[in-house]
């Protein structure tokens, strides 16, 4: 049967209704009776038992959930001989996963500082921990680097976290500032420094007479995921590890050994707060291995995917283990209920569908929102704030020509640029790759002359797109290269600006490139337009393999339709964001100041179009 929690998603709803009407909000009644039932009913529809997955690598697909019963009625039947232990009161265990900076989407950090609060107030006790990559992802991260986070956090009170590897985005240097301005600890029991653990691998909560243990995990995957010049000396040699490696048993005996220390203690549970995901390309590395290998978990509070998913899987001993994905930027709330009635234990989410977050449309005023205004307001003033300057006007218009109306003409998805060239040029400074690509699309403002603000950056990379590294053929990188310039003379906002290669298009060719009725290439036929390709200062060979950096629309999500990156192999899966790397290489690289190497507004010859 499935299950369902419309009564707690009312009791929710009512909390936040008594909050509201505390504060003074003067939204009428009617509207917010009608606010009342789209929250019951949207987290109602996600409230559901946690699917059995008999095969681990038979993963439910996100928002699928299985007519079975719920996990607590199998962890009954395991402990029906002598009952699990009971806390003296109900135990709300909270947790969050992969906000990435969206501090005011979905039920918001002030709505979670709500539930909390009216959770108390009903008399239970609660825990808040968070799984990781709370740091990254959206501009109030990007311009601080994370640090205006943490402080919410505190404000939260967080009791435990974990990194993500989103966490680690902004430099080791950076990430380690994060655990001493924390109120609260980070656990792993994976991340180390020349073989000693950076963290401790668990925590112990004595709480309503039970001892609750928790042990961190964080993806290996980090290793190669985010910039991997972080985890390294000065010599190139890596200093930071996860456990990577050995089929995944360095991973497995990690997280093990730190369970077997904890159920030593005498414990009454174990939650495995991981970031760790659901992917199988991600093996061994996912929550499926490490569940099926390891024993002593009860239950696994899993991100990294920003998946939905509730399951019920076998360890390596045949017994039952709960994972639980709570989603992405606040649209889930994760909870573990244990009770003071029987012991059991419930572990699911209450999901929040809407467009408009909770706080908006219940105006939820509390000191966390007071802070969020806060920072916002701050952000604004950041976003006005001086990083660097240009010696020249970088264009993404014809600096030169207007319409008949008076209007700029955008060149940027049609023709060579500046600051195409600069923008390319940052992503192979930042990754080391052979060859840098950013779709025109993905360019949007031009840079005048003199200072250069956060906000300008961030209007010329609005997106927050995270950059990759993939390994291709040069047979790949000339058809990448032919389909960029397939619409020419037309614009295109697949039109690629590059860095590392140079290349010649005769438009008197027609192009031969074929695409199906969704706009994504199929097939190059006949002469091409594209010739005289060279890397450097070599001529391409088709054979042999590159490293191509860009943002994932363009390299592994087939955006503008590019289908020849199909089963690259990715060398660097996350190399940072689009406006940081191009802050950090003006910063960085120039020493401040874009100056003459980008002064011919149409760029510096690297794409040659002949009519």
């Amino acid at each position: 049967m499935i299950r369902t929690f419309k009564a707690k998603a009312k009791i929710i709803a009512l909390f936040l209704l008594s909050a509201m009407l505390l504060s003074g909000c003067d939204a009428s009644l009617e509207a917010t009776a009608q606010a009342l039932e789209i929250m019951a009913e949207n987290i109602d529809k996600n409230s559901t038992a946690p699917a059995v997955d008999e095969k681990y690598d038979e993963v439910p697909e996100e928002n699928e959930v299985a007519e079975q019963e719920p996990a607590t009625e199998d962890k009954k039947a395991d402990e029906e001989e002598t009952g699990p232990k009971r806390p003296d009161k109900d135990i709300y265990i909270l947790f969050t996963s992969d906000i990435h900076c969206g501090v005011d989407n979905g039920f918001g950090y002030a709505g979670l500082k709500q539930i909390r609060q009216t959770l108390e107030a009903k008399g239970y006790t609660t825990l808040l921990v968070d799984n990781g990559d709370h740091v990254q992802g959206d501009v109030l991260g990007t311009l601080t680097k994370g640090e205006a986070i943490i402080p919410i956090m505190n404000a939260l009170k967080y009791d435990i976290a974990i990194p993500g590897n989103h966490d680690f985005d902004y430099g080791m240097d950076e990430f380690l500032k994060f655990p001493g301005m924390a109120d609260f600890p980070y656990i792993s029991c994976n991340i180390n420094k020349q073989g000693k653990l950076l963290f401790d691998p668990y925590i112990i909560k004595e709480i309503e007479g039970l001892r609750i243990g928790f042990v961190g995990v964080t993806t290996p995957q980090t290793i190669i995921e985010d910039s991997p010049g972080s985890f390294k000396d000065a010599d190139g040699n890596y200093i930071y590890g996860f456990m990577e490696g050995n089929d995944g048993k360095n991973l497995y005996k990690a997280v093990q050994d730190a369970v077997d220390e904890v159920r030593a203690q005498g414990v009454d549970y174990v939650y495995l707060i991981a970031h760790l995901g659901n992917d199988p390309a991600a093996a061994p590395y996912n929550y499926m291995d490490v569940i099926s290998n390891t024993s002593g978990i009860d239950v696994v509070l899993d991100g990294h995917s920003h998946d939905l998913d509730q399951v019920v899987m076998k360890n390596k001993e045949g017994k039952d283990v709960v994972r639980s994905a709570v989603g992405y930027k606040l649209n889930a709330i994760g909870y573990s209920h244990i009770s003071a009635e029987d012991g059991s234990v419930d572990t699911n989410i209450w999901k929040w569908e809407s467009k408009q977050s909770i706080p908006d449309l219940l105006g939820i005023k509390n000191d966390i929102s007071d802070m969020i205004d806060k920072d916002e307001a701050d952000l604004d003033v950041k976003l006005k704030e001086v990083v660097a300057k240009t010696d020249e006007n970088l264009v993404i218009y014809d600096p030169d020509k207007t319409t008949e109306d008076g209007d700029p003409i955008r060149i940027v998805r049609s023709r060579e640029t500046n600051l195409g060239d600069l923008c390319a040029d940052a992503l192979r400074a930042k990754t080391g790759a052979d060859i840098g690509f950013v779709n025109g699309g993905g360019v949007r403002d031009d840079i005048p002359k003199g200072n250069i603000t956060y906000g300008q950056i961030i209007s010329v990379h609005p997106f927050n797109n995270k950059n990759v590294v993939i390994e291709i053929t040069g047979q790949q990188i000339a058809d990448a290269l032919e389909w960029g310039v397939s619409s020419l003379p037309d614009e295109n906002g697949g039109f690629l600006q590059v860095s590392g290669i140079t290349f010649d298009v005769n438009l008197k060719v027609k192009s031969g490139c074929e695409h199906d009725t969704d706009g994504f290439l199929t097939d190059i036929k006949g002469e091409r337009r594209v010739s005289n390709i060279k890397v450097g200062d070599k001529p391409l060979d088709p054979k042999a393999k590159y490293t191509v950096a860009g943002n994932v629309f363009l390299l592994t999500e087939q955006g503008n339709g590019y289908t020849c990156f199909d089963d690259a192999k990715i060398v660097m899966e996350d190399a940072g964001l689009d406006n940081q790397t191009l802050i950090d290489y003006i910063v960085d690289s120039l020493g401040g100041t874009v100056g003459e190497d980008y002064s011919e507004p149409y760029g510096q010859g690297r794409i040659v179009i002949n009519e």
